[in-house]
């Protein structure tokens, strides 16, 4: 055997197990991942977070979906490329339901420092504009989105695992009617926001945090004269 054959055959080699590692099943659960099923209105999605490259922003996912703060939650921002409206992103989560934010906050993990970048199907922890400032929303990618991922001078957006299910959902998503919004967002609210109707975990033992869940309680009814 040649020596470019050899190297060649040994690179093939150190590949296997790469590959092996990272492939995620819908069906089983993989080592370093955790998975979650959204249950929507327009059909099933299946996530594969990953805890080993990510710990920080899953184990906040985490928390949001063993508490069921993403119940009854829904996908209401569609944002198309100008060049090419198949492509894009879609955004659900809390929204702007303040009664559902777990605290604190959590800390960004870019894309700089966990090597997860912003590529077709990836789902990536929304915020403020104060980088550790994530909550309850995130993003899934319809196509590559390299502009999210950190660079000098910009943070970017914490990428956290990636979808292995339910692909043609977020596409039916990004194609929904939108108006509405404001500054970044204006014309990308979808007018009849998609129902996240409950998110499960798959693999592992619920971790609820115990907190009050206020969502969950009804205004008082005002006093019989």
């Amino acid at each position: 055997m040649s020596l470019i054959s050899r190297l060649l055959f040994a690179c093939l080699i150190a590949l296997i197990p790469l590959s092996a590692a990272t492939a995620q099943s819908a069906t089983r659960a993989t080592p370093g991942f955790v998975r979650v099923r959204l249950e929507t209105s327009m059909g099933n999605i299946v996530l594969a977070l990953n805890q080993k490259r990510a710990p920080k922003t899953v184990a906040n996912f985490m928390i949001y979906v063993d508490d069921g703060r993403l119940d009854n939650t829904s996908f209401y921002r569609a944002y198309r490329r100008k060049d090419n409206a198949k492509l894009g992103f879609v955004q659900g989560g809390i929204d702007t339901e303040a009664r559902r934010v777990y605290f604190p906050t959590v800390e960004l993990e870019p894309t700089s420092k966990t090597g997860l970048k912003h590529l077709d199907g990836t789902i990536s922890m929304a915020r403020h504009k104060e980088p550790n400032s994530g909550t309850g929303n995130f993003s899934i990618q319809v196509g590559p989105n390299p502009t999210l991922d950190a660079r000098p001078g910009y943070e970017g957006y914490a990428a956290f695992g990636q979808v292995i299910s339910g692909m043609d959902v977020i596409k039916r998503i990004l194609s929904l009617d939108t108006c509405c919004g404001r500054g970044v967002m204006f014309g990308q609210m979808i007018k009849k926001p998609v129902k996240i109707i409950r998110a499960v975990r798959l693999d592992g033992t619920p971790k609820p945090s115990g907190a009050v869940k206020p969502w969950l309680m009804r205004p008082r009814e005002p006093a019989k004269k």
